[in-house]
Parts: structure tokens; C-alpha cells; sequence
């Protein structure tokens, strides 16, 4: 499988990385193609191009940008390169303001979410929300005392999340499927709760994990 990786910051590195290393073909997508050159070359990542070339590259999207700009993003790869395909939704709708007392403010409400903003705009794509709860220095590989991590995902076709859930599996996650794209009113805050401990003791090494009564 193809994988098209639509950014070039710490989160779009990491995860390219972690599919290289699963023997996935990689394409970046960017605005600055010369940034990522050396760090194309240290980690094997053989094609960078710009937004619409991983676009047309890649039969599995990964949209790893800044929430704000995660639209304009989309636009500029062109909608009908990415039409039917599914779209792991790394986004954060993480506002231009400092945190307060540690914990971030958002541009969407509790009553819409940032992936369900998407989906209704770009609705012949199939997002699922993943990757966004965590780290990038933690998304790969992750490991714990407490054992596997727990990685929450959502979508509204279900053959995405399937495919999504195998990569979430393969990098080293289990699993949660929360439903539909409504679900992201609800994992997306987790990335406030997340990024807490970091901002108020530097703390940036830890993962959420969900828990069942036997």
C-alpha cells in the first residue's frame, strides 16, 4: 500500500518514519520540499513532492498538519486525487492562544468537531480520527509498564476503519473504535488532557489506556 503523507512537521516525520519501517512506499506532501531533505535521506523516504503529488501517490492519506490549515490543505492536494480513499484525521482544532494553566483552547465547539467540519466539506473522502491524543515521539513503537496504549478512533465508513485500525495495531496500539465522526467531539479534547502534564511539568512521555471491568 501507498501511503501519501500530507505535512512535513515533527507528527508527519514520525508517522512516515513508522511506515517506512513497516515496509510501506511514502510520499510527503509540502509546501517546502527542501526541508525535508536530509531527513528524507536519514530515514529512507525516497519521494517528496507537493500536496497533490502525495495525494495522487498514496491509496491511504495521512493529513498530519495544523488543524487551521487542514482544509486549505485538502484544497490544495485537490479533492478529486483523494476522492473514495481513506484519510487518517491527525488534526487538532488547537487555537492561536497560549494555554491556560496548561490546557489548550480550541476554535471548534463541544457540538462539532474538526474531522465532522471536513467530512462535510470534502464528503467523497473517508476520515478517521487517530494519532491525535498522543505525541509524536510516542506514536510509533510506544512503550509502557502498563503494557499497550490505547489509541481512540472514529469514522463514518467502516471498511476505513479497518484498515486504520490495522495500522494503529502494526505501530504497536490497541484499538478502540469509538463510532461515527460525532465521536471526534470527544477524542479531540483528549489532546488537551494529553498535552497538561507537558505544559506544566515538561512531562511528554505517556499514552491513554482504556480499561475494562472482567
Amino acid at each position: 500500500m501507498n501511503v501519501g503523507i500530507l505535512g512535513s512537521g515533527d507528527v508527519a516525520r514520525s508517522l512516515a518514519a513508522g511506515f517506512v519501517k513497516h515496509g510501506y512506499e511514502v510520499m510527503m506532501g509540502t509546501r517546502s520540499p527542501d526541508k525535508l531533505k536530509d531527513w528524507a535521506i536519514e530515514h529512507n523516504v525516497d519521494r517528496i513532492g507537493s500536496f497533490g503529488d502525495a495525494a495522487a501517490f498514496g491509496s491511504l492519506i495521512v493529513l498530519a498538519v495544523k488543524g487551521a490549515v487542514a482544509a486549505e490543505v485538502l484544497r490544495m492536494a485537490q479533492p478529486e486525487r483523494l476522492a473514495g480513499k481513506t484519510v487518517i484525521d491527525v488534526t487538532n482544532p488547537i487555537a492561536d492562544r497560549s494555554p491556560v494553566n496548561g490546557v489548550l483552547s480550541f476554535f471548534t465547539s463541544y457540538d462539532q468537531s474538526l474531522m465532522e467540519i471536513l467530512q462535510q466539506e470534502f464528503p467523497e473522502l473517508d476520515f478517521v480520527k487517530a494519532f491525535n491524543s498522543v505525541g509524536s515521539g510516542c506514536m510509533v513503537s510506544p512503550v509502557f509498564e502498563e503494557g499497550r496504549p490505547t489509541m481512540f478512533i472514529c469514522g463514518n465508513n467502516d471498511a476505513a476503519k479497518t484498515t486504520v485500525i490495522h495500522i494503529v495495531e502494526l505501530f504497536g496500539w490497541e484499538a478502540s473504535d469509538m463510532g461515527a465522526a460525532e465521536a471526534a467531539r470527544a477524542i479531540e479534547p483528549l489532546c488537551m488532557l494529553w498535552c497538561i502534564p507537558g505544559f506544566l511539568r515538561n512531562d511528554w512521555e505517556h499514552a491513554f489506556k482504556l480499561l475494562t471491568r472482567i
